[in-house]
């Protein structure tokens, strides 16, 4: 499904790609059932099931953000082998109702993490 205005699109498909994410060489994410967010100027993001994520190594934070096209984020920090990354994942417990597929699903940011994507792209 898709939302936004004329400038600005969210839209947000079910994936059937092994989605692996690591952070200094340790696996912290491995879902083959990935959400995939595509977002007007911001690369694709990788939603994933919180059963997905080794949520041992991530602790909650007090950040959250608004955006107006997804809702209000929660976020986490790592926390592995005695280095931290703040906010280097986040989670939409309620997103819009177009939106609804990413409800409490998790994803990172690329730019502070490793993500591996083997696989086709989006489900049909």
């Amino acid at each position: 499904m898709a939302t936004g205005n004329s400038s600005h699109r969210v839209e947000a498909l079910p994936g059937t790609q092994h989605v692996r994410v690591e952070i200094d060489g340790q696996v912290v994410a491995d879902s083959t059932r990935p959400v995939l967010l595509y977002e007007t100027g911001y690369p694709v993001r990788y939603y994933l099931p919180p059963e997905d994520v080794r949520l041992e190594h991530f602790e909650p934070t007090e950040t959250h953000t608004h955006c107006p096209f997804k809702g209000d984020a929660s976020y986490w920090s790592y926390h592995g082998d005695g280095r931290e990354r703040s906010d280097v994942l986040w989670s939409y417990p309620a997103p819009p109702p177009d939106l609804a597929q990413i409800t409490n699903l998790m994803a990172f940011y690329d730019e502070a993490v490793d993500i591996v994507v083997e696989g086709p792209g989006p489900a049909t």
